[in-house]
């Protein structure tokens, strides 16, 4: 897929995360919790800046997901106040799944076209695609975004209704 199409699968993914967060009365992390989802949802194609790193390879990983999960958890922690125990796990575990989905939205939008990714990686080197639709087809990429974005204005009206 293409940016606009990661962006939607991100927000797409994030809004049931953002929802829960935000009904639980930490709203002002539910909005900056998805501000860095979408910061991060390409994160993976940087690899096509990389001359030594094949494009949908090691960026296109669990093992991503798993580093920029822990990266964002420990750049976190050091900004959490640290005399509240349970607020601060609270917030490394916050970032570190905000970091995971958001890698994670990237792999499961591209497995929608025909290259695939390889997401176990170093472990295996099998090929998963589901064939649906070329990254660079503009309407697939439109409907991803509409469908991410529907579902964070459905996320913010459970939140204004019940919250």
């Amino acid at each position: 897929m293409y940016q606009l199409g990661h962006f939607g699968a991100s927000l797409l993914a994030y809004a049931p995360l953002g929802t829960v967060v935000a009904l639980g009365g930490h709203e002002t992390a539910a909005v900056v919790g998805a501000v860095v989802c979408l910061s991060l949802s390409t994160l993976p194609d940087c690899d096509q800046r990389l001359p030594a790193i094949e494009h949908r390879g090691p960026t296109h990983s669990i093992v991503f997901a798993l580093l920029v999960g822990l990266g964002l958890a420990a750049t976190t922690a050091l900004f959490v106040e640290t005399s509240a125990p349970a607020t601060a796990l609270g917030a490394t575990t916050f970032a570190f799944v905000v970091g995971m989905l958001s890698i994670s939205s990237h792999l499961l939008a591209d497995v929608l076209t025909p290259m695939g990714i390889r997401p176990f990686w170093p472990l295996s080197s099998r090929h998963y695609t589901r064939e649906i639709t070329p990254a660079a087809n503009p309407r697939a990429n439109y409907v991803l975004l509409g469908v991410g974005v529907g579902s964070i204005l459905a996320a913010a009206a459970v939140v204004v209704a019940f919250g």
